[in-house]
C-alpha cells in the first residue's frame, strides 16, 4: 500500500482521502506515540479528517492537543513539545483536496522509513486499542501562533517596509500579517480571510496565480509583495516593480544571505537551476529527489546551512526542518531593507530554460528510464536519484517521469544553445518510447 507521496498523504476529499483512512492513520500513529499535537488549514474537509484522526489517536491511548487553524510551519514548530505533530492540509493543491502530514519533534516530516512503517501497519492492522480507562484525552491550546511568532521575532530584524501580502485565503492569514506588522512593516493584505473554497485564486503561489498581487504592489508603491499557499509552508515574492521572482532566484538570494562569503552546504532538488550553483561559488551543492521531505533529509544528513525547492519551500535548519513560509517572509523583509529585490535579481546569472513533456504509460516508466539512462550516460556526469539528470559542458538536462500523470518530463538549461540540448534529449526520449 502506497499512501505517502513527496509531501505527505494527499488526494481528493471523500474520494482518495476519507475519514476511514484518517482513522486508520490515527490508530497506527497513536499505537506508537503517547503525545500528539494536531492542527489544520481552512479546507472544507479539514475538520472532518481532523476528527477522524483524533478518534484513532485517542482510541489507542494517545493524548491529543488541538491547536486549531494554523499554518503548517506553526504546527511543526509546536511539535517540539510532543512525540509527533499531525497537520491536516493539502498545501498548494486546489480546494477539493485534503491531506495529512506527520512531523517529528525537530520539525522534520516523517522520513521514508517512518512512512513505510505507517503504510505497512495500516495494511496489516498493526495497532491496538486501549482499555476504556486508558483512552487518550483531548485538550486545546491557543498559543501556538504566538510561540511561533516569538521565535521568529528573536531571529529577524524587521524593517519599516511597505509590504503587500497575499495569504490566498489560507492559513497564513492567522500569522504573517501580524508578524510583519510587529516587525515594523506597513502591511496591506489581500485574501487574508481563511476560506477553504479558496475563492480568490488557486492556492499555489505561482506566477500565473498572482496577477492581482503584482498589480497591487505597483499600485500601492510597495517595497515587496509576498504570497503564501494554502498552509503557508510556501512563500513566493514579487519585486517592487511588480515582477514575479522565480523560485530559483529566491533560492540563490536566500542562499547568499544564509551562507555568506564563507559558503556552506546547500541542498536543492535535481530540477534546480545552475543559477544557484553559480551564485554560491563558495558553497557545496547537494541535490536530492524532488520533494521538501527529501530536501529536509538531505539537509539533516549533510549538516547543511540551508536548503529549499524552486516551488517555494525554504528550509532553515537553525529553526526547523519544516519549510517555513512565515520565517522566509520575515527574512526576505530583512534582506530587502538593504537592497531592492529587483536589484538583487539583477545581480544573479540567468540562463535559458526549456521544458516539455511526452506521454508515457505508467507501467512502462521503469523500462523506459533504463533506456534513457543508457543513452545519456556517455554524454556526461549522470545523477539518477530522481529521473536522469546529466551534466553537459554548457548546461544540463533532466528526464523525469511524472509522479501524478502518464507523462515523462524533459527540462533543459544551458548557458548557450538550450534548444539544441532540449532537442537532443527529446530525440533520445522518443527513441526510448518507440
Amino acid at each position: 500500500m502506497k499512501l505517502f507521496g513527496s509531501s505527505g498523504i494527499r488526494g481528493i476529499a471523500n474520494k482518495d482521502i476519507s475519514p476511514e483512512l484518517a482513522l486508520k492513520v490515527g490508530l497506527v500513529l497513536g499505537s506508537r506515540k503517547k503525545k500528539a499535537v494536531i492542527g489544520k488549514d481552512p479546507r472544507t474537509a479539514a475538520s472532518m479528517i481532523e476528527h477522524a484522526l483524533i478518534a484513532g489517536l485517542t482510541s489507542t491511548g494517545c493524548t491529543v492537543t488541538r491547536v486549531g487553524l494554523v499554518s503548517t510551519p506553526t504546527l511543526a514548530y509546536a511539535a517540539r513539545d510532543y512525540d509527533c505533530g499531525v497537520m491536516v492540509t493539502a498545501s498548494h493543491n486546489p480546494s477539493e483536496y485534503v491531506g495529512i502530514k506527520l512531523w517529528n519533534p525537530d520539525g522534520m516530516a516523517f522520513d521514508s522509513a517512518q512512512q513505510e512503517e505507517i503504510e505497512d501497519a495500516i495494511e496489516n492492522s498493526g495497532y491496538s486499542l486501549a482499555s476504556w480507562d486508558r483512552i487518550g484525552k483531548v485538550t486545546e491550546k491557543g498559543d501556538a501562533v504566538r510561540s511561533h511568532m516569538d521565535m521568529i521575532e528573536k531571529l529577524a530584524e524587521g524593517a519599516p517596509l511597505r509590504v503587500v501580502l497575499d495569504c490566498g485565503c489560507g492559513a497564513g492569514g492567522t500569522i504573517t500579517p501580524y508578524l510583519l506588522r510587529e516587525l515594523g512593516c506597513e502591511v496591506i493584505t489581500l485574501n487574508a480571510q481563511p476560506d477553504g473554497h479558496f475563492p480568490a485564486r488557486n492556492p499555489e503561489p505561482s506566477d500565473e496565480n498572482l496577477s492581482i498581487l503584482k498589480k497591487a504592489v505597483v499600485s500601492f508603491g510597495a517595497d515587496l509583495g509576498i504570497a503564501h499557499d494554502g498552509d503557508a509552508d510556501r512563500m513566493m515574492a514579487v519585486d517592487e516593480k511588480g515582477n514575479f521572482v522565480s523560485g530559483d532566484e529566491l533560492l540563490a538570494i536566500f542562499g547568499r544571505y544564509e551562507c555568506g562569503e564563507k559558503g556552506g552546504t546547500v541542498v536543492v532538488p535535481v530540477d534546480t537551476s545552475m543559477m544557484v550553483d553559480d551564485s554560491l561559488p563558495a558553497s557545496e551543492m547537494v541535490r536530492t529527489r524532488v520533494g521538501d521531505v527529501y530536501v529536509a533529509e538531505g539537509i539533516k544528513q549533510h549538516g547543511a546551512v540551508y536548503g529549499g525547492e524552486p516551488s517555494g519551500s525554504w528550509i532553515f535548519p537553525r529553526i526547523s526542518y519544516c519549510p517555513d513560509g512565515i520565517y522566509a517572509a520575515a527574512k526576505l523583509v530583512e534582506i530587502v531593507k538593504e537592497k531592492p529585490l529587483s536589484k538583487l535579481r539583477e545581480e544573479l546569472p540567468h540562463y535559458a530554460t526549456k521544458r516539455g513533456a511526452l506521454p508515457c504509460a505508467n507501467e512502462k516508466k521503469a523500462e523506459f528510464m533504463e533506456k534513457v539512462k543508457a543513452k545519456l550516460e556517455p554524454l556526461g556526469k549522470v545523477l539518477d536519484i530522481d529521473g536522469i539528470r546529466v551534466e553537459l559542458e554548457s548546461g544540463w538536462v533532466l528526464v523525469r517521469p511524472s509522479g501524478t500523470e502518464a507523462k515523462v518530463r524533459i527540462t533543459a538549461e544551458a548557458r548557450e544553445n538550450v534548444d539544441g540540448i532540449f532537442e537532443m534529449a527529446e530525440k533520445i526520449v522518443k527513441e526510448a518510447l518507440a
